[in-house]
């Protein structure tokens, strides 16, 4: 990176630290020491939610990806799509979403993806598993982003390895967000993974 990239991304961070500060927004950084990872983005509420991430992981000094399906990626707005952080992934594709993701982290050296697991800004009645399975194919922490708008406090709060034992992990991500206070409240999903049964007959 040369010298004009590494001031503009010096200036970035800076600003948007100061914008949260004005904002009334306290920063958390306890980020993993890697330098690729998951990040669960919790809990989405609101349209809000989107500007405040940015203005996070920029504060963070992190880069937003995010995935798309690959029709998006296609002529010219692709490459506009991908320097804003975009990660294509084919639909009906011989390997599925999880096993995408997976050689995406292993393609690269360095790559924060921020995913949202309840999959909506409604109230859901479970989270979706496939960021769990993501970091646990690829090797890699789970950083617990979060917004919490009652305490005006937001960030990356901790993370952990998945371990393979998914409900004593749950219980991490439980104990975690469950102090947690998104934009609209009420529309906080269920902090709990399907039981494969159930999983099963919602995919039948």
């Amino acid at each position: 990176m040369d010298f004009i990239s590494v001031a503009l991304s010096y200036l970035w961070q800076k600003s948007a630290e100061y914008t949260l500060k004005i904002l009334g927004w306290n920063l958390v950084a306890e980020l993993p020491p890697v330098q690729k990872y998951l990040m669960v983005g919790a809990h989405h509420t609101s349209n809000w939610d989107f500007p405040l991430i940015l203005l996070m992981m920029a504060g963070l000094g992190l880069r937003l990806h995010w995935v798309g399906k690959d029709s998006l990626f296609k002529g010219p707005k692709g490459s506009v799509f991908r320097w804003l952080g975009g990660v294509p992934v084919e639909r009906g594709a011989k390997k599925n979403f999880v096993a995408q993701m997976v050689d995406r982290y292993n393609e690269r050296n360095k790559m924060v993806i921020v995913i949202s697991p309840e999959g909506t800004r409604y109230e859901s009645d479970h989270w979706k598993t496939g960021f769990y399975h993501i970091a646990q194919g690829a090797k890699i922490p789970i950083a617990m982003g979060f917004l919490d708008y009652e305490k005006k406090t937001l960030g990356i709060g901790g993370y952990f390895y998945p371990t393979g034992d998914m409900e004593a992990d749950l219980s991490i991500l439980q104990n975690f967000y469950s102090e947690k206070v998104g934009k609209n409240p009420h529309q906080q999903g269920k902090i709990r993974f399907l039981p494969k049964r159930a999983k099963e007959r919602a995919q039948s």
